[in-house]
């Protein structure tokens, strides 16, 4: 695996001031036609908001999570979602610019994550949901380690801060990684 010196990549934590970059960076690589320059757009199932700014910095004021902000040469490329809960850490908000998919930097990201929550929480394990009909995502994340669980929750319909779907069977659902 490549070190975040070999990649270039800078992790930080976000802050305050972060938060209007991050919503744009979500949004570009989950919705809109910007999305479609990179593989894991939700345009076709999801229209609307990814996220909004007080989503963003509800996590990056949590006491309990982390939004993992990744720059390249100064420029924002990436973050993730780490939430302490307990044994294992929850991994959302998962976004990286569509003009840098492709290229394993996602790789490097989620094993910087990984080894970041094992060592400063203590998680056994990394969870995280994902909509069931995203086979792909799904199947980068199965290469990656996480199982599926078959564990669904509802998708939020009529709650519009999480998009507007264009279908009536999205639901979440749980995948897991042990970190030991």
């Amino acid at each position: 695996m490549e070190t975040a010196a070999a990649t270039g990549l800078t992790f930080r934590d976000a802050v305050d001031s972060d938060v209007d970059a991050l919503v744009a960076l979500v949004e570009s690589a989950y919705r809109g036609d910007s999305s479609r320059a990179g593989w894991t757009t939700e345009a076709d199932i999801l229209e609307g908001q990814r996220t909004d700014p007080d989503a963003v910095r509800a996590i990056v004021e949590a006491s309990d999570s982390r939004l993992l902000t990744v720059e390249r040469d100064g420029a924002l490329v990436a973050c993730c979602q780490l939430e302490h809960r307990g044994d294992h850490a929850y991994f959302g908000m998962f976004a990286v610019s569509p003009a840098f998919q492709g290229g394993g930097l996602g790789k490097v990201i989620i094993a910087e994550a990984e080894r970041t929550v094992r060592e400063v929480w203590g998680a056994t394990e990394m969870h995280m949901t994902v909509i069931s009909v995203r086979e792909d995502l799904i199947a980068w994340y199965e290469r990656r380690g996480y199982r599926r669980t078959g564990r669904m929750t509802p998708f939020p319909y009529g709650d519009e801060r999480f998009g507007v779907p264009q279908r009536d069977d999205l639901r979440f659902e749980l995948l897991v990684k042990p970190l030991v």
